[in-house]
């Protein structure tokens, strides 16, 4: 546990960032190489429970039973890299066969609570994809959830339009069927090549 935490801090470094379709598995499938960063040893993801859009608990170890999940921390008034992130996510979801995308979990974390209602988020995931899962809660939980995944989140200084800045880690996390983030992408991952990735770990799954 203590290498997982040195190496998450190292990792903070790099993942911090401000905000201000033809089906196919894509071109990782096709030559059996991985595009994303493989991460070993593994995060161990903090298993705190946030809240879904409809208001229960969800938990990114407890509540997704798939054989794998995609998650990515932001925040839906976020002016650019999220939407890009999040349009990412659903091509890929659109590169998937449907016994894939049933073996698969998307889903959006908040970083922004304080103006992110539960319906706020549904729209904004909707928009993108209907099955990709919304998730919001208290910001310090946020935070520490962020945290066992080397994702750093930061509510900024009041901008002089009135609204306020929030940064955040913009790399999309996968965690396995045991609970444990064990690779990462950067936010500008192809579609093709994040489902070329998703086959692959479905495959050794």
């Amino acid at each position: 546990m203590a290498r997982g935490r040195a190496l998450a801090g190292l990792a903070l470094l790099g993942l911090l960032a401000a905000c201000g379709s033809e089906v196919g598995a894509g071109p990782g499938a096709a030559s059996g190489e991985l595009s994303g960063t493989v991460l070993d040893p593994p995060f161990e993801v903090d298993p705190t429970a946030l809240v879904d859009t409809s208001g229960a608990a969800y938990s990114l170890t407890e509540d997704t039973d798939k054989d794998l999940t995609l998650v990515f921390f932001g925040y839906t008034s976020c002016p650019d890299i999220c939407g890009q992130v999040m349009a990412t996510l659903a091509g890929t979801l659109a590169r998937l066969d449907d016994e894939q995308k049933e073996r698969l979990d998307v889903v959006f974390v908040t970083t922004d609570p304080a103006r992110d209602t539960g319906e706020v988020v549904e729209d904004y995931v909707s928009a993108f994809d209907d099955s990709i899962v919304g998730v919001t809660g208290p910001l310090d939980d946020i935070i520490g959830v962020a945290r066992s995944m080397a994702v750093a989140v930061d509510q900024g200084e009041k901008l002089p339009s009135g609204g306020y800045e929030v940064t955040h880690g913009t790399r999309v996390l996968a965690i396995d069927a045991d609970d444990e983030s064990t690779m990462m992408w950067d936010q500008d991952v192809s579609q093709a090549e994040l489902a070329g990735d998703v086959a692959l770990l479905l495959d050794e799954g």
